[in-house]
Formats: structure tokens, C-alpha cells, sequence
């Protein structure tokens, strides 16, 4: 939406936008999380001790494109598609009944190409 124009809805559409955009977006808490059968697994204040911990270890610079990993929790689609990549490699190094781990470099690329050739 763009605020152009001096008519009376474009004022109250930027006011809007601009009143909105100020208010404070944090994540809600809960009081506490219960099972079916109401025992207490944690409360809401055991999630901001966490997250004071994430946070004093430098976690909440942790993020990426895929979600709001540094404002929750870490968000690993890095660390997941890197370690996704190296069982595949290890597989695709055991059908040719090979130890990907041990094999010297050139030998690694053969079986990374092969990857991206069936990919």
C-alpha cells in the first residue's frame, strides 16, 4: 500500500500503518503448559529464564531468512541442510561400499559430483 494522495483514506490508512508499525510485537507467554490430564510440564516463566540464558550466550544473533530465529529460539536451517548434505554424501559413498570420512580429497569430489549429477 502505498500513502500518496491528500484524500481522507489515505491519511487514516498511513496514520493507521504508521500507529500500528509502532507498537510493540513481542511473542505471548503462557501462564503455564499443561498434558490432557493436567500435570504441569512448565510455566511461563521457565520460557524467559530459557530464554535469558539463549540470550546471554549471544543466541539471539542466530537467524536467518527462514524464520525469526533470534527473537524465539535458534533457527538451525544452516546447521540442518549442512548436516543433510553430509549423510548424503556418506550414503552415496556406503553403495559404492566406501567410507566418504576416510576417502583422500580427490575421491570426496568424485562422490560430491555424483551428488549433484542425480540431484
Amino acid at each position: 500500500m502505498v500513502c500518496t494522495g491528500g484524500s481522507h483514506p489515505a491519511v487514516v490508512r498511513c496514520t493507521w500503518l504508521l500507529w500500528a508499525g509502532d507498537l510493540p510485537h513481542d511473542a505471548p507467554f503462557p501462564t503455564k503448559v499443561v498434558t490432557t490430564d493436567g500435570t504441569t510440564l512448565f510455566e511461563g516463566q521457565d520460557i524467559k529464564d530459557g530464554q535469558n540464558v539463549w540470550q546471554s550466550i549471544g543466541g539471539q544473533t542466530v537467524g536467518s531468512v527462514w524464520g525469526h530465529g533470534g527473537v524465539i529460539a535458534p533457527d538451525w536451517s544452516a546447521d540442518y541442510l549442512h548436516r543433510e548434505a553430509e549423510l548424503l554424501l556418506k550414503k552415496f559413498a556406503e553403495r559404492d561400499g566406501l567410507d566418504y570420512a576416510s576417502l583422500p580429497p580427490l575421491s570426496r569430489l568424485g562422490i560430491r559430483s555424483s551428488c549433484v549429477r542425480s540431484a
